[in-house]
């Protein structure tokens, strides 16, 4: 998504820098600590405003991990990157396009089982699957309500920003990163699909409570059926505000015939328990080329879950989104995420 200043206030954005100061994870430094649950190991501006086979590297808006182990990094300006997992070297990049061949505004990746590429762009918005070379193979239906108004009452620019296969490969969920019109500013939907005879068809659908003036750029399932979410908000002269949760919709009511989320009775919304607030994270001798609450910020909009030890404790990826400005960066960023109770 493009860099968008949203209400969040000045206070709460400074406040982010001095909460959470919990000790890490029992194997982490201290000094790499974020709160008791996350740690950081390090971060990378290797690909910050560099380019490949004449292809600008940057505008990254999600992650995933391919089946060869590399590391697929998807650009909001069509373009899909294959890295090197370990060094984050550009080794391939593919063009992607609507079904006209317009450019995308793509958000969304998921890497299915046999290869394919599920790719949202926030336009309409939508969820298309690619094959590996960049050609359509098909595209999901998407509930009218979730279109852009006028077709539908999302907000321009804040529809599907997350996309995520739950373990079993059953289930697909998209994050919508603002709330829909008549929606309280506070309760976002995920929209699911169940695959049914080899296509995806719209199912469940969940109430997300988002912190005040942030949106929902990135989600990405756990082992166990849980998800990580990503918050965001921007403001300006102060910075980013990037919140991690853990979030279980296991439990949550299905939304899809619920017009108006406004808080009304008998909504379960999904239940999220903060990890960690990035801003609380060492900074690691990062700077910064914007005012920002900790230097390590950015734009951050990419998640991956890259490993596990199978106690809970989970590898993942960030990447920021650079907007391709000189005032931001791209910037990678490898966690230690604990998700046990």
């Amino acid at each position: 998504m493009r860099l968008r200043t949203v209400l969040a206030s000045t206070s709460a954005a400074l406040a982010a820098a001095t909460c959470l100061t919990a000790a890490g994870p029992a194997n982490a430094q201290d000094n790499h600590a974020c709160s008791s649950k996350v740690s950081i190991d390090r971060f990378s501006d290797a690909l910050d405003k560099t380019t490949y086979d004449g292809t600008f590297v940057g505008n990254l808006s999600a992650l995933a991990v391919d089946q060869d182990g590399s590391l697929a990094a998807l650009s909001d300006r069509s373009a899909l990157f294959r890295l090197d997992a370990k060094t984050l070297q550009p080794r391939s990049v593919v063009p992607l396009a609507d079904e006209n061949g317009t450019a995308l505004d793509s958000e969304g990746l998921v890497i299915d089982s046999d290869g394919t590429r599920l790719v949202t762009s926030e336009t309409e918005p939508s969820v298309r699957r690619y094959s590996r070379t960049g050609h359509i193979l098909d595209r999901l239906p998407v509930p009218a309500s979730l279109r852009v108004a006028p077709a539908g009452r999302a907000v321009s620019n804040g529809t599907f920003e997350g996309l995520t296969l739950l373990p079993g490969g059953h289930t697909l969920l998209a994050s919508m990163e603002y709330a829909l019109s008549g929606d309280s500013s506070g309760a976002v939907r995920f929209q699911t699909w169940e695959r049914h005879r080899g296509s995806f068809v719209p199912a469940a659908q969940y109430a997300y409570p988002v912190d005040a003036g942030l949106g929902v750029p990135e989600v990405r399932a756990t082992p166990d059926g849980r998800l990580l979410v990503l918050e965001r908000g921007f403001t300006s002269g102060v910075g980013n505000t990037v919140r991690l949760y853990l979030a279980d919709p296991r439990r949550a009511t299905d939304t899809s015939g619920v017009e108006n989320l406004t808080g009304q009775a008998g909504v379960r919304p999904i239940k999220k328990t903060l990890l960690t607030d990035l801003a609380a994270c060492p900074t690691l001798g990062a700077t910064a080329k914007q005012p920002q609450p900790n230097p390590l910020l950015d734009n951050i909009e990419g998640m991956a879950v890259t490993g596990g030890d199978g106690r809970g404790r989970l590898k993942v990826v960030l990447v920021s989104d650079d907007n391709q400005n000189a005032a931001q960066t791209t910037r990678f960023y490898y966690l230690q995420v604990q998700v046990t109770h």
